[in-house]
């Protein structure tokens, strides 16, 4: 049985997909799942034993492009047994459809009648998680899902790690802090860089080093955080914002002690490494994309206002995240990491 997956278009969505590829195997075990997907996600779709190929899909995200996605699908022709369908556009089901693949699965939207030959109905409050609603995709309509549920699991090849950490110049002798403070949702996920550099000062005085992972449009953002650190230990900091490519930073995060995270796709690889990680959520919730490990503490005040889901605060203060103090998130690295720690008062 050959399945074609259409993928999401987010760095975390596309880590949550794993568990549908996990369910597919689970079900088939001699099944082949190729993925087509933007390029950008082929480091993290290599890093899944359960794929057998990364198909690329030169579009970016909201682009119809009807003449490509045309010779795409006519280039799959006879290739695949059933195609399942992750993202609801229509645009996602035109390739599995120009494809003729037989069985075309996914939920109903955006008017895909016909696109799909196997629609299903989404009961949100049946799977209020998006890993169920990718999961539910891998069983015939309304069965069970299997329990307890498959988490993400990147599989990190030690040569490229180690490729890595020579190319950046890094160390392994001192335990590392990964912190991860961008989030392209927008500034309502984004935990204060002073609070970031609380963190990192309590972590370095402690003898960690630092390492901040992010796209090129966090490098300021990280070296805001950096350079809130007095001469001395700001040394401690490698601020790798936009200068790793994702794979670089795949296999650089799995060697870290400790990742704190804001609510990002970051968040959700650090989870798959299986890295102690402390999530921190603002606008908003752990409700319906938790990071899916077994060593993980979520962290949040739980506003009246929040969660919101806006990328701006209507209100303008950003207290859901502002006035989350430094204080939790260094009492639950300890609990994930089993040290010691004292703060002065008011952290």
């Amino acid at each position: 049985m050959k399945i074609l997956i259409v993928g999401p278009s987010w760095v975390g969505d596309m880590v949550m997909a794993q568990t549908l590829f996990q369910c597919l195997k689970q079900r088939h075990p001699e099944c082949e799942i190729d993925v087509l997907a933007p390029d950008w996600s082929r480091p993290i779709l290599d890093r899944m034993p359960e794929v057998r190929a990364a198909l690329s899909l030169p579009l970016g995200h909201g682009v119809l492009d009807l003449a490509t996605r045309r010779r795409i699908g006519k280039s799959l022709v006879g290739q695949y047994d059933q195609a399942i369908l992750l993202p609801n556009s229509l645009k996602s089901a035109l390739v599995p459809w120009f494809a003729g693949i037989p069985k075309r699965t996914g939920w109903k939207g955006e008017m895909r009648y016909g696109l799909l030959n196997d629609i299903r109905t989404l009961d949100k409050d049946s799977y209020p998680l998006m890993i169920e609603r990718f999961m539910a995709l891998a069983y015939e309509p309304g069965a069970a899902l299997s329990q307890p549920y498959p988490q993400p699991r990147l599989v990190i090849d030690e040569a490229s790690r180690d490729a890595a950490l020579a190319k950046f110049e890094l160390q392994l002798d001192r335990p590392v802090l990964a912190l991860c403070p961008g989030a392209e949702f927008g500034e309502a996920k984004r935990w204060p860089a002073e609070h970031y550099a609380k963190v990192a000062e309590i972590k370095i005085r402690e003898g960690w080093q630092v390492w901040l992972f992010g796209s090129k449009n966090d490098h300021a953002g990280g070296e805001d955080i950096r350079m809130r650190l007095i001469p001395g230990l700001r040394e401690e900091v490698s601020n790798l914002s936009g200068q790793t490519s994702l794979a670089e930073a795949i296999d650089l995060m799995s060697a870290a002690t400790a990742v704190v995270s804001n609510d990002s796709g970051l968040m959700h690889v650090a989870a798959a490494l299986n890295r102690p990680l402390v999530a921190v959520y603002g606008s908003t919730s752990p409700g319906f994309t938790p990071p899916l490990a077994d060593r993980v503490e979520i962290v949040r005040l739980g506003l009246e206002c929040s969660p919101c889901f806006d990328r701006t605060c209507r209100f303008g203060h950003y207290n859901c995240l502002r006035e989350l103090k430094p204080r939790p998130v260094i009492e639950a690295l300890d609990r994930l990491v089993g040290e010691t720690l004292t703060l002065v008062e008011g952290d």
